[in-house]
């Protein structure tokens, strides 16, 4: 007789896999959905909404990801220090020139939950600028 009810993966049976993007030429926003659901573990057939299924992302080449449009120009970071006066506004360019791992850190953390379960499964990706760097001895 088959079983009525959905079966909810355990914590045992989780098996983590590591995945290797190249974000040169690719899109921002179809680059964050990509990685959202990996790290979310929502490719997998035993994804449960209330665990961390996920797996391991590590993206490369971040500094050559693109947006359409005219947004470079138009798109803003807001950030604000809760002090008077402590707002700050950067441009696409700008944060791209200071910071380029932030712009998908950011993106990807808005396609994930707001709480500790989407904490831990932002701790599952890592940003490289640049080629990936493999540490010798490991493969």
């Amino acid at each position: 007789m088959r079983d009525k009810f959905t079966k909810s993966a355990k914590l045992k049976e989780i098996k983590r896999e590591k995945h290797l993007i190249n974000a040169e030429g690719m899109h921002l926003g179809r680059l964050a959905t990509q990685v959202a659901r990996i790290l979310r573990g929502k490719n997998k057939p035993s994804y449960t909404p209330h665990m961390d299924c996920g797996d391991l992302v590590t993206i490369y080449n971040a500094e050559k990801v693109k947006v359409t449009g005219s947004k470079e120009k138009q798109k803003i970071y807001f950030t604000h220090s809760l002090y008077p006066g402590g707002h700050k506004m950067l441009t696409y360019e700008q944060k791209k020139a200071r910071d380029p791992k932030k712009i998908i850190y950011l993106a990807v953390m808005g396609m994930l939950p707001r709480n500790r379960l989407g904490e831990t499964m932002l701790k599952k990706m890592t940003i490289q600028i640049g080629e990936l760097k493999v540490k010798e001895g490991s493969q």
